[in-house]
């Protein structure tokens, strides 16, 4: 880490706004925070209580040995100077200075899906976030969510679940993970997949954190679906945030007699999102169906392959399926059935399936 890269982190940690420390940045020719202290000009970009805590609370050994924690800990930090920090943010007109990353960096270049909603979903919406979470993330989709109650931890959960990878955004500090239950799915985030935040790690979240936490989400995410929500739902905030920045924006109607499907289906009803209603309507959106359907196709059992390649020439009734399969009956529709479940198959009129 360079000395300039450091500047940036001190100044972070004493909570001056973004737009404060890129301004200084881009106005002090300065190489280190020494330096910048060095040169006297710091009151005319910070307020008195700003200034106080870094002329004040400055100490160079303790800052050192922080950081020096912080990269045993497995913690990464990406400055807006870094070659490392997120492209799909390194335009956004409110990005954070730096970014804290304890996994995978890599799963930031992939095609990414952001899957967020209320933290008190129906039994509705949780079935509908397991199944679209789920299928995408077989997919080959990387799934990102805000790691709260509700609708980010299932997401998340049945990505890994699945296999599949996911990166975690959150509105505190990796000490201080917020909601605490959520700290061993935070451990298993950073170990498979990818854990973030623009807090440092003993940070405490405070309420505008959310909000701020769900513009990284928007950011970081090619398209950002939103499985249940009210207008009262924090996930207005990223559906804003995924309009300003023209992400792709997915909606799951729901039920319109439920207020916990009042944002969804007003999404919907005036254009502003894409009307979702099975993972496939994505997956084709973005054209992921020939690696959704290779992945679903390699975890079938051999009598379930039997059938996929029968159907693969086309519609067949079940008794032209039992006839060159050679397969019995009783396992036969055992298979069909397991299939249609997976959403392999679709069965037709007169006992005839198809492949999707």
């Amino acid at each position: 880490m360079t000395e300039r890269e450091k500047l940036i982190v001190y100044l972070s940690r004493l909570e001056i706004s973004n737009k404060k420390i890129e301004n200084i940045l881009n106005t002090l020719n300065v190489s280190s925070l020494d330096e910048l202290i060095r040169s006297g000009k710091l009151s005319d970009y910070l307020s008195t209580e700003e200034y106080h805590k870094v002329e004040i609370e400055y100490d160079k050994l303790a800052f050192e040995n922080s950081l020096s924690n912080m990269a045993r800990s497995g913690i990464q930090i990406l400055t807006i100077e870094s070659d490392l920090y997120p492209q799909k943010l390194i335009n956004l007109p409110d990005r954070p200075v730096l970014i804290y990353a304890m996994g995978d960096l890599s799963l930031l270049d992939e095609l990414s899906i952001g899957i967020v909603g209320t933290r008190m979903p129906s039994n509705y919406g949780k079935i509908v976030t397991e199944r679209f979470a789920g299928q995408l993330a077989e997919s080959g989709f990387v799934v990102i969510s805000g790691l709260c109650y509700g609708v980010d931890e299932i997401a998340h959960k049945k990505t890994l679940e699945v296999g599949g990878k996911t990166i975690a955004i959150v509105g505190s500090g990796f000490n201080n993970i917020y909601p605490a239950k959520n700290t061993a799915l935070a451990k298993e985030i950073a170990e498979n997949g990818l854990l973030l935040s623009e807090y440092s790690p003993s940070f405490k979240p405070k309420k505008y954190t959310f909000p701020q936490r769900n513009r990284i989400v928007a950011g970081l995410s090619d398209g950002v679906l939103i499985t249940e929500a009210g207008f009262k739902s924090g996930t207005v905030h990223t559906k804003e945030f995924a309009l300003e920045y023209g992400k792709d924006v997915f909606a799951i109607p729901g039920n319109v007699n439920s207020a916990k499907s009042e944002l969804t289906n007003h999404l919907i009803k005036t254009a502003q999102a894409n009307c979702v209603t099975e993972p496939e309507d994505i997956i084709e959106f973005y054209g992921m169906h020939k690696k959704a359907q290779e992945k679903k196709v390699l975890e079938v059992s051999f009598d379930e392959q039997i059938i996929l390649d029968l159907l693969a020439s086309g519609e067949k009734d079940i008794d032209e399926l039992a006839e060159k399969s050679q397969i019995s009956v009783n396992v036969l529709n055992s298979c069909l059935t397991t299939l249609e479940i997976r959403g392999l198959i679709r069965r037709l009129p007169a006992k005839t399936y198809m492949i999707i």
